[in-house]
C-alpha cells in the first residue's frame, strides 16, 4: 500500500525526484500497509541554508529526512506517531503555495517545516489532510 501511493502523492505535491532519494528511509519508518497521505519538499524557517528537507504524512505517523549540504548524505529528522506531536499549527501561504507546519515532538523539542507546494490546489489538498489528520487544532490562513 505504501508504495502505491508514495509516487502519487510525492508527484502531487512536485516533490517526485527529491522523494525518491528518500525512499529508503521512508521505507524504513513506515510500515507497509500504510499509504502515504502527503509527500512534499520543505524548507526551515530560521535555517534556510540546512540542505533540502522532505516530509512525508500517513495517518499514523510523520517523517521527516534532510539532504545535508555539501555532501547530500540524507538523515532522518523526525519520525514520530501522530497522536505524540502536540501543540500543533500550520499557515497557508497562498501567495507563495505552501504551508508553514509546526509541532512539539514527545521530546519536547519544537520543529518549524515549511512545505513548499506546487499551487493552491495543492495547498487547499495538504490543509484538509492535516485537519483530518489533527483535528480540533488551530488553524491560521
Amino acid at each position: 500500500m505504501f508504495l502505491s501511493t508514495f509516487h502519487p502523492a510525492a508527484e502531487a505535491a512536485a516533490a517526485l525526484p527529491a522523494a525518491n532519494r528518500h525512499l529508503p528511509i521512508f521505507r524504513s519508518c513506515v510500515d507497509a500497509d500504510e499509504p502515504a497521505l502527503l509527500v512534499a519538499r520543505c524548507v526551515r524557517p530560521g535555517a534556510p541554508l540546512s540542505g533540502d528537507w522532505l516530509l512525508l504524512m500517513t495517518a499514523r505517523r510523520l517523517v521527516v529526512t534532510q539532504d545535508t549540504r555539501p555532501l547530500h548524505r540524507l538523515r532522518l529528522h523526525l519520525n514520530a506517531n501522530l497522536r505524540h506531536l502536540s501543540n500543533v499549527t500550520w499557515c497557508l501561504d497562498l501567495s507563495r503555495p505552501g504551508i508553514e507546519l509546526s509541532v512539539t515532538a514527545i521530546d519536547g523539542v519544537r520543529e518549524r517545516f515549511r512545505m513548499r507546494l506546487g499551487d493552491s490546489d495543492t495547498v487547499w489538498r495538504a490543509e484538509s489532510l492535516l485537519r483530518e489528520a489533527f483535528t480540533a487544532k488551530p488553524v491560521c490562513v
